[in-house]
């Protein structure tokens, strides 16, 4: 199945990573009014519980926005006449941006992808948590991989792409705290294999849409 996908690059301004998701809260609050995609929430105050087709990351301290299909429709008709943006009352004038679209194939089973976080990997909620800590090592790597599969899954069903192939992954990921939402969490660096196509820079995982899980293909 061929997706499009869209990005788009500040390369003038820089941010820290962990501003991603301040990014995602200024765009979402500048174009609320024009579309669910770009905030997942509905106009009467819903989550939109479906994979994120607008993403806001800060990758290498650029700001980056990455859409999917429409979502990518959205970032050229609306981003590109952006003239600055605002990070918690701090204004960085908008004098470049880089914008690149392109067709992706995805598939199964045609070779062995190598990929690592560029952010990131949030694979955990609350029930596989408590899970995750009681296994010893081997096995917590095994129900890594398991996540792996599952996360990459779940990005093949948002984008409308079904595969009767079984899609595998290996780890190789390093625990390291962070703090999400004010509260500490456990996220993931390092990186895996996989029989499965990624784009480059697509997010798997929880909470995409603020920077975390993004994949880059290594070549």
């Amino acid at each position: 199945m061929q997706i499009t996908q869209t990005i788009i690059q500040f390369p003038d301004i820089k941010l820290q990573t962990r501003d991603a998701h301040k990014l995602r809260g200024y765009f979402g609050n500048l174009f609320k009014e024009h579309s669910p995609l770009l905030h997942n929430h509905y106009a009467d105050g819903k989550a939109r519980y479906a994979y994120p087709f607008v993403q806001y990351k800060v990758i290498d301290n650029i700001p980056v926005l990455v859409g999917f299909q429409q979502g990518g429709e959205l970032l050229v008709s609306l981003f590109l006449k952006i003239k600055e943006i605002d990070i918690e009352g701090e204004q960085f004038p908008v004098l470049a941006k880089n914008i690149s679209q392109k067709h992706e194939e995805l598939s199964v089973n045609k070779q062995l992808f190598n990929y690592n976080f560029k952010t990131l990997w949030m694979a955990l909620n609350q029930n596989n948590h408590r899970k995750y800590l009681k296994l010893k090592e081997g096995a917590k790597k095994e129900f890594l991989n398991r996540q792996l599969q599952n996360n990459i899954l779940s990005f093949y069903k948002g984008l409308s792409f079904r595969t009767s192939e079984r899609i595998m992954a290996v780890s190789q990921l390093k625990e390291k705290q962070t703090k999400f939402k004010d509260q500490p969490m456990l996220g993931f660096t390092g990186g895996f294999t996989s029989n499965a196509f990624i784009p480059e820079l697509a997010g798997i995982g929880k909470s995409v849409s603020r920077g975390f899980g993004t994949v880059n293909l290594i070549k």
